[in-house]
């Protein structure tokens, strides 16, 4: 993965974000180990304090888990976590800002409805 430079989120965020998203793919496995920071620097190129500032974050978000000496390891439930906090966070945010949309445009509900099931056929 290559981090957007020019993106408004920060790095360490990024880093964050594409850790959740290995979790959820199953790259990175309930228990597992996890990159070290020096390892996500080496590997993206970028200041060993940024990457170990995005698996913070993942600690903190009950995400990750530290074992002294050894490393940083994945939740058991961690994609069980990643998925909730998406739905209750991210994606009702998506769709508030959709149905606000909408409404500035004057797009009926079943007429939102029946184009957010037509970009999921084709999807």
């Amino acid at each position: 993965m290559d981090f957007n430079a020019q993106s408004t989120t920060p790095i360490y965020i990024q880093i964050a974000e594409w850790l959740e998203n290995e979790i959820l793919a199953e790259r990175l496995l309930p228990e597992g180990k996890v990159y070290s920071q020096y390892q996500l620097a080496e590997i993206f190129n970028i200041n060993p304090a940024t990457a170990g500032k995005g698996l913070t974050i993942l600690v903190e978000n009950e995400i990750l888990f530290k074992k002294r000496g050894l490393g940083m390891f994945v939740v058991v439930d961690a994609k069980e976590r990643i998925l909730a906090t998406r739905r209750n966070h991210n994606l009702a945010k998506m769709a508030q800002e959709i149905v606000q949309e909408a409404k500035r445009l004057a797009v009926s509900d079943e007429e939102l409805i029946t184009l957010i099931k037509q970009i999921q056929k084709e999807g």
